[in-house]
């Protein structure tokens, strides 16, 4: 690839998060994806290389050039073949992967234009501190950032958020679903489905300004912000479907089993108590880590793979969850492509098993879930892989904005239960969305006053 980077350092006079978002909301990228990794925060900008998996082709540009080829067999062995062969040092690719990429992985039909867009960026920014560390292909276009860095400062409080989001969209529907599915569970055609419910925003919803405010009051694993081709999304993702290390270490780390967290700390405690001696909650969390378990063992040395956490609680933003973690070790010449065709999609978005889940999401959920429950990612030349699961996620594509989540519907469920599990999933964003206009504010204050206010 006739690309190399040239790098620098930037002192910041703001936070990770305010300078991250300061960066998506500055105008300086079309496309752009903010990623909270497990080691702070990475702005990606513009593109230096991309692969675009759609239904039928693949698209793949680099050198300036794009070809569009007709794909067949594994889709993900055309995404790795296309990376491994980038003459770009170093490079670290972002985006995000549809959860009907997996139906494609499984030979199923789909319907979605696009399963999986990744990009390798033209600058890249991974914050730390008040610290950037600044990558880029061209040297004025690092200078612009850098200018753009430097004049970030902090600004006032974001004001009251006038947007809301009506939660109970669909409610009736919703539990028709999960009696549906309760019925298949009994009649023997699966134990789990994982089965959401839509709601729309009608209100024209600044997406970097509810980024800023939903991470200051949210606790998710990992967090993002992108804006992508004709999709644009933030979100605070629970949990990660797959981390690989350079040195072939897998992780995974299901969550399944939920409660509200309230402003009340003895509530939460009863709340945490029930959820620890609920048979249903149990059950659901068991079986979703038995999977883990039994696909790590695919790509990993199955001596390897253990259960290294166990129904441990993890708070996330307005809930409370069951958490374990799973992690085994790939041979020497796996690929973290091969960690991630093995859990995706995540068993805690998608059901047991995963086939007939599929079949009753398929006839439960009105259209195709594209982002949701599939995964935000950054995957690198050096072997590792950082992929989460895209949930608690505001949305929006082709001039509609909403947000979507789900509940896992084993033999036992309650519909009303099931329903105010998405209720409590929904407000991680719903009560966190800022108008366009009322402002995160990443814009000069003045022309004569050279900085981003934030």
């Amino acid at each position: 690839m006739a690309f190399s980077y040239h790098s620098t350092i930037v002192r910041t006079h703001v936070d990770p998060l305010v300078a991250a978002t300061g960066l998506a909301a500055s105008g300086l990228f079309a496309t752009y994806v903010v990623y909270e990794g497990p080691h702070g925060w990475s702005v990606a900008g513009g593109i230096a290389a991309e692969v675009l998996l759609k239904r039928d082709t693949v698209r793949c540009t680099k050198d300036g050039h794009t070809v569009e080829r007709p794909w067949q067999g594994d889709p993900l062995a055309q995404v790795r073949e296309f990376l491994d062969g980038l003459e770009l040092d170093g490079w670290r690719a972002y985006g995000w992967t549809a959860f009907e990429l997996a139906y494609a992985v499984a030979g199923r039909p789909v319907d979605n234009d696009v399963l999986l867009h990744l990009v390798v960026p033209r600058t890249e920014i991974r914050l730390s501190g008040h610290q950037a560390v600044l990558r880029g292909v061209d040297p004025a276009e690092t200078a612009r950032v850098e200018a753009a860095l430097t004049a970030l400062r902090p600004g006032p409080e974001i004001p009251d958020r006038p947007v809301t989001a009506d939660i109970e969209a669909g409610a009736a529907a919703y539990r028709e679903a999960i009696a549906g599915v309760v019925d298949r569970i009994r009649d023997g055609e699966l134990q789990k489905a994982v089965v959401s419910r839509i709601v729309p925003v009608s209100s024209d919803v600044d997406l970097p300004a509810s980024y800023l405010a939903g991470r200051r009051a949210n606790t998710p694993a990992r967090s993002y912000l992108l804006a992508m081709g004709d999709l644009q999304a933030l979100g605070f993702s629970p949990e990660t479907v797959v981390e690989v290390e350079p040195d072939r270490t897998v992780s995974s780390q299901p969550l399944a089993g939920t409660r509200a967290l309230t402003g009340d700390p003895e509530q939460n405690r009863r709340l945490r108590e029930r959820l620890l001696a609920d048979p249903k909650e149990l059950h659901e969390h068991a079986i979703s880590v038995k999977v883990a378990v039994d696909e790590l063992a695919g790509p990993c040395k199955p001596e390897t793979v253990v259960v290294q956490e166990y129904m441990v609680i993890k708070e996330r933003g307005s809930v409370q969850h069951l958490a374990s973690k799973v992690v085994g070790r790939m041979p020497e010449d796996a690929s973290p492509w091969d960690a991630f065709a093995a859990v995706f999609p995540a068993v805690t978005a998608s059901g047991v098993p995963k086939h007939a889940a599929y079949d009753a999401i398929i006839a439960s959920e009105p259209r195709e879930r594209g982002l949701y429950a599939g995964t935000v990612m950054t995957v690198a030349q050096d072997g590792s892989m950082d992929a989460a699961l895209a949930l608690r996620s505001v949305f929006r594509r082709g001039g509609e904005t909403w947000l979507q989540a789900g509940a896992g519907v084993v033999e036992h469920s309650v519909p009303d239960r099931e329903l105010e599990e998405t209720r409590e999933k929904l407000k991680c964003v719903a009560d966190r969305l800022v108008a366009r206009g009322t402002g995160h504010g990443a814009v000069p204050v003045t022309a004569s006053e050279k900085r981003l206010n934030v």
